[in-house]
């Protein structure tokens, strides 16, 4: 028997049956005391159809489910009572209004929203700004594997093409009477000129013959947009060795092997979180594939919107540098920085290495060094560098006299100027030392081993659990709007967690004792 379906019912609560636990309730109170003042001023129009604040919510809440498609958020306010519950009524936003939300209305206030979540979670308890993780992956751009442009390819052939139009444009210049030292862009002025006055009609086709000042006049067209094109290439590489065709700030990065051990070279971002009691409390996205030129420039973004200093960064061997060192010890923060010939460090190889500077016994009263044989390596003179990131570092030269008849000739140097030279930083070795110091301590192993379980743990979650391998948009900005509402919902999720499980308040995981 078919059941009446046409029946005139009352409005349905959708909030008796969504659960207590349910991180959408946790999401609702948080968002609601957050300042929603500058996410206003991006609407000109006072009159809205649908309402800003319930907009971010569901795009939050979405993402919290694996949702990061506008019609998948869109399909899920019709179907999924907690959506409905969210909307409160309101109508159902459509996947243009929800893309056109994100993309142009969050893009200015979604970091600031961010770091409004983080400074909830300080009044908790929950984030200190004590021990701060920092890691970075790489995350695939949306954006064609085979659209490359190489910094090297385009600057090979703009030093191709100037050497051609240097032969070729004296020999056009001569043909019209122009004076030698003219450049392209005159001449190529000059010859439309010429052609304008003598009403030069210009063809194409099969069996039309073109006359010489249209071949020149052409050649010399295509050679100037060849040159625009290589000077706009260049540019937009900036600093970097590529660049992706269909997003030009995505750079072709090695991303981890696939399942048949594949290198993968694809366009991507470098993704940097610094994360504290488990919870992301801070963002950066970079065209860069390395890390180490991102640590400042990350720590400086996050402090101006935190206005908080971090007391202890901890980080891997991969940033270790005199810059990172130095900007950490200026700034007062304690540094856990693995350095980078830690592992090779503890080999046997190494250790019995005599040549190595490292190894060489150096006398810090006399301020020299003094190598295998026996020979004295005395200061010879010293150099300001500036790096990469605009530091000045000191840098000190030491050489002996002569290694004329050293039986380790050749194994200790290979320079062919008759006596060994070696480069020290002293302020390096020093900071290098207090780094080593601090993470081999019982706070250090503590903190390392934190590393490895909440900065990676966070990339795994998201990785694994939340599907996110690559990004929907395209552009750097559009896509730090995409990671900063993932980080967004993964806060969110994690604190309902945090608190199901009774580790609020929890900030390390202790370390697990040798059974005896």
């Amino acid at each position: 028997m078919m059941r009446d379906r046409n029946q005139v019912v009352l409005p349905f609560n959708y909030e008796k049956n969504i659960s207590e636990k349910d991180p959408v309730r946790k999401l609702i109170e948080i968002c609601e005391e957050l300042d929603y003042t500058e996410l206003f001023e991006t609407y000109v129009r006072t009159w809205r159809k649908h309402n800003p604040i319930t907009l971010f919510e569901i795009i939050v809440y979405g993402y919290m489910q694996g949702k990061y498609s506008a019609r998948e958020i869109e399909e899920a306010c019709i179907n999924d009572i907690r959506f409905m519950w969210i909307l409160n009524g309101e109508p159902v936003p459509d996947y243009s209004t929800i893309a056109r939300f994100q993309s142009k209305r969050l893009e200015k206030v979604i970091e600031r929203l961010f770091y409004q979540l983080v400074e909830k979670l300080y009044e908790m308890g929950e984030v200190r700004f004590k021990n701060v993780f920092i890691d970075g992956t790489k995350i695939e751009a949306n954006a064609n594997k085979y659209t490359f442009v190489w910094r090297k390819a385009v600057e090979k052939s703009d030093r191709k093409l100037r050497e051609k139009i240097a032969k070729e444009l004296p020999v056009i210049a001569a043909r019209y009477g122009i004076y030698e030292n003219i450049t392209i862009e005159e001449c190529y002025q000059v010859l439309l000129n010429q052609a304008e006055l003598i009403n030069l009609l210009f063809v194409e086709g099969s069996g039309k013959r073109k006359t010489q000042l249209q071949k020149d006049i052409e050649n010399l067209g295509e050679y100037l947009s060849r040159l625009g094109k290589y000077t706009m290439q260049t540019e937009i590489c900036g600093n970097r060795k590529s660049f992706s065709k269909t997003d030009i700030d995505a750079t072709f990065m090695r991303l981890k092997d696939d399942a048949m051990k594949n290198g993968q070279l694809k366009p991507a971002y470098n993704v940097q979180i610094g994360v504290e009691s488990e919870y992301i409390v801070g963002v950066g996205i970079f065209s860069n594939p390395t890390d180490v030129n991102t640590l400042i420039p990350f720590l400086k973004r996050m402090r101006s919107h935190t206005r908080r200093k971090i007391e202890q960064i901890i980080a891997d061997a991969g940033y270790e540098s005199r810059e990172n060192y130095l900007y950490l010890k200026e700034n007062g923060q304690k540094s856990f920085i693995k350095p980078q010939n830690y592992e090779i460090s503890k080999t046997r190889r190494y250790k019995n290495n005599k040549y190595r500077v490292e190894n060489m016994r150096y006398d810090e009263e006399h301020d020299h060094y003094v190598c295998e044989n026996g020979e004295v390596l005395f200061f010879a003179y010293e150099t300001e560098e500036t790096t990469s990131a605009g530091y000045k570092v000191k840098v000190r030269y030491y050489r002996n006299q002569s290694c004329e008849g050293c039986p380790h000739m050749g194994k200790c140097h290979r320079s062919t100027r008759g006596f060994r030279e070696i480069k020290v930083s002293p302020e390096f070795i020093r900071d290098r030392a207090q780094s080593l110091e601090n993470i081999t301590s019982e706070e250090g192993d503590l903190l390392r081993t934190n590393r490895s379980i909440q900065v990676e743990g966070v990339f795994g979650v998201l990785k694994q659990d939340y599907r996110f391998r690559r990004f929907l948009t395209r552009g750097k900005s559009n896509v730090e709007t995409q990671f900063f509402l993932l980080s967004f919902a993964f806060n969110i999720q994690k604190l309902c967690n945090r608190l199901e499980s009774g580790r609020f308040g929890q900030d390390l995981f202790p370390l697990k004792t040798k059974a005896a």
